[in-house]
Order: C-alpha cells, then sequence, then structure tokens
C-alpha cells in the first residue's frame, strides 16, 4: 500500500506544482502590469517591488490552492482512468476510497496550509504592503505622522472601563490625552484625565493625572493630581489597541467579503465587547465562522474533482473537468452569497459560514459512492 500512495502522490505533485506556479505567474504578471505605475509614483526600487509581492502573494494562495489542486487531481485521475490503471487497482481488490486516501491527505495539508496562511500571514498583509508603497512617503499627505492614529476611543464592556485616546502611536505605543472611565466593585464611576500615557512591563503609568471619584453629594470631583500614577488593574495592552483600530475601520464598512481578521482577534474582541449592536454581531460572527469554515475548501474540492476524474474513462474528459469547474465556481458563488447574508442577518451565522462546504462536500461524497 506505501508504493501504491507514493505512486499515487507523485503522480498528483507533479502536475499540482505546474498549476500552482502557472497561476502565480499569471497573477503576479497580471497585478505588475495594473500596479506598475503605482509602484513608479511610490518611487519603489526593485527590491521593494519582490517584498511587496512576498508579502501579498500568501493572499492569493488561498484562492489558488484548492483551484490548484482541482485542475492537478482531475489530470491525474483522468489519466489513471484513461490508461485504465484505477480499474487494474481495484480488481486487486483495493476499494475506491482507499485509493482517495493519498488525496485526501492532500486535502488535508493544504487545508492546514490555508487556516495557516489565513491566520498568520494575510490579517497583517494589507498593512504592511502600504508600508512598503508608504516607505519614501515619511507622512500623511496633511502632514501627520502616518504612525500617529487620532480621536477613537476604546469600550471594554468586560471590565466595565472606557478609554478615549487623543492620539496614539503605533510604533512609540505612547498615547496623548487619553481619559480613561470605569465603574469600581462598589459600583461607583471613577475617570482619569492625564496628559500622556505609556505601558512599562505590562503596567500602565500616566502622566500628569487628575482623577475624579463620585462625591457624597453623588456628583464627581477631583479628588488626586499627580505627575505620575500607574494602574497594573488596567488589561488593555498594545496589541488590543491595535485590534480595536483594527476593528473600527471595517465594522464602519461591514464588508461582507472574507474575513482579514484572524480568529484570536475576533474571539478577544467578543470577550472585551459581550454587548454589541446587531450589525456588528451579524458581522463578527459570520466573518469567525466564515473564517473556520474557508480552510476545509480544499478538502471539499478533493471530494468533488475524484468522481469526475475517476470516471473519465467512461466519457470526454472535458466534460468531466468542465463540469467540476463549474461546480467548483457555484461553491464559490454560494460562499461569498452566504457571508453577504450573514452579515445582512438574513440567516445565522453559523449557516453562512458551513452551508457551502456541507452541501458541496456531500454532493462530492454522495457523487463518489454513485462511481462504478
Amino acid at each position: 500500500m506505501r508504493l501504491l500512495d507514493r505512486y499515487l502522490l507523485r503522480e498528483l505533485l507533479i502536475p499540482l506544482r505546474y498549476c500552482l506556479g502557472g497561476f502565480l505567474i499569471f497573477w503576479i504578471s497580471f497585478d505588475l502590469i495594473n500596479s506598475i505605475h503605482q509602484f513608479q509614483e511610490a518611487k519603489l526600487h526593485l527590491f521593494d517591488v519582490v517584498q511587496y509581492y512576498l508579502i501579498t502573494v500568501p493572499s492569493f494562495l488561498v484562492i489558488v490552492l484548492p483551484m490548484a489542486l482541482l485542475l492537478a487531481l482531475l489530470y491525474t485521475l483522468s489519466n489513471h482512468a484513461r490508461h485504465h490503471e484505477i480499474t487494474a487497482i481495484r480488481a486487486a481488490g483495493i476499494s475506491l476510497w482507499r485509493i482517495c486516501i493519498p488525496y485526501v491527505a492532500v486535502g488535508l495539508v493544504f487545508s492546514a496550509a490555508v487556516f495557516a496562511i489565513n491566520e498568520y500571514w494575510i490579517p497583517d498583509s494589507d498593512q504592511k504592503a502600504q508600508d512598503i508603497l508608504d516607505k519614501y512617503k515619511p507622512n500623511r499627505p496633511d502632514g501627520s505622522n502616518k504612525d500617529v492614529y487620532r480621536n477613537f476611543g476604546i469600550p471594554n464592556g468586560r471590565d466595565k472601563r472606557t478609554w478615549d485616546i487623543g492620539s496614539y502611536n503605533l510604533k512609540t505605543e505612547i498615547m496623548t490625552d487619553p481619559k480613561v472611565s470605569w465603574i469600581d466593585t462598589n459600583n461607583l464611576p471613577h475617570r482619569l484625565i492625564a496628559e500622556r500615557a505609556e505601558r512599562t512591563n505590562d503596567v500602565w503609568t500616566f502622566y500628569n493625572v487628575t482623577e475624579f471619584e463620585t462625591m457624597p453629594d453623588g456628583f464627581m470631583g477631583p479628588t488626586m493630581k499627580t505627575n505620575v500614577v500607574a494602574h497594573p488593574e488596567f488589561s488593555e495592552t498594545p496589541d488590543q489597541i491595535r485590534r480595536e483600530i483594527k476593528f473600527s475601520k471595517r465594522l464602519t464598512s461591514h464588508n461582507a467579503k472574507a474575513a482579514e481578521v484572524p480568529i484570536v482577534d475576533i474571539l478577544d474582541y467578543l470577550d472585551l465587547h459581550p454587548v454589541l449592536t446587531k450589525k456588528n454581531k451579524w458581522w463578527l460572527y459570520t466573518q469567525l465562522h466564515g473564517r473556520l469554515a474557508a480552510p476545509w475548501t480544499c478538502l471539499v474540492v478533493v471530494f468533488l474533482a475524484i468522481p469526475f476524474g475517476a470516471a473519465s474513462g467512461r466519457r470526454n474528459i472535458f466534460v468531466g473537468v468542465a463540469s467540476s469547474i463549474v461546480i467548483v465556481f457555484a461553491y464559490y458563488v454560494l460562499l461569498k452569497l452566504g457571508l453577504a447574508l450573514g452579515t445582512g442577518g438574513y440567516v445565522p451565522a453559523w449557516v453562512a459560514g458551513w452551508l457551502p462546504d456541507f452541501v458541496f462536500g456531500a454532493a462530492g461524497i454522495w457523487m463518489l459512492l454513485r462511481v462504478r
């Protein structure tokens, strides 16, 4: 069996390399033609352009990997079927399901690769690519520092604390004009106003601070003015501030396309914001389920491709290829439609994210059972 598995994998990996390479060369060439004017305006050097594509290519890989796997499987299985190799293997007492094991293993490996790319590479790729384009532009057009974000808030519903930040530098992690409001264990409101703040040794330190507490008459009044004060109970981290900035942009548009935010960031945001508006809740949970379901596309593609490829010896190979491509195209259409419906609140988030995988996965297994 090991010899058979090695043979099947070797026959698959050769066309798979060509399919992946062809897709990537085509995409990079097409994108380079469209973006060359932008690169010239940004005054990028050759090394900068290479670095730009090293950063952006993974975002295309999550689409290319399932398609390349589909075409490679169709080509490989069609060759096996045309030379009656599948018939001979099955005549030796090996079931079609056993033949599928190496292909399913490749699908699982590709699914894991897509998950890793989605979670660890793509989330910051847009910002990193934009940083390269802005490499020789020290500031924004209005003269402000591109690393500084101004006038935004961080509501922490979990700890009953709200931050209003005048400005925050992503590189130095120093904020100016911070105002923090919170509720203590006695359910009394407190407020802090400072000139600036920074996080040192995992503790927020505020400078030129005025703190307010609830007075006996029920109104808030200043209770302390000091040059420096530390609040170790403030658990918000610079990473959470970056996530808040990232989410604030996306929640403004409620973009329904495939999620660009890692699962861990979505869960962290939901933990900090237990109370959300309906629109924000729909968007976040739809993206969460879409994020969880997306990597399984590679495995679904395997179950869709095998019935067409394995049966192609009895019919025109192009019919199988065309039919399978149409099915995969329909899969992506249903995926995008589901994300849009889930974002709009028309269907439950888990249905929006998982329905395409369940429907097309079941269809592929059903067709595989019908292969004779």
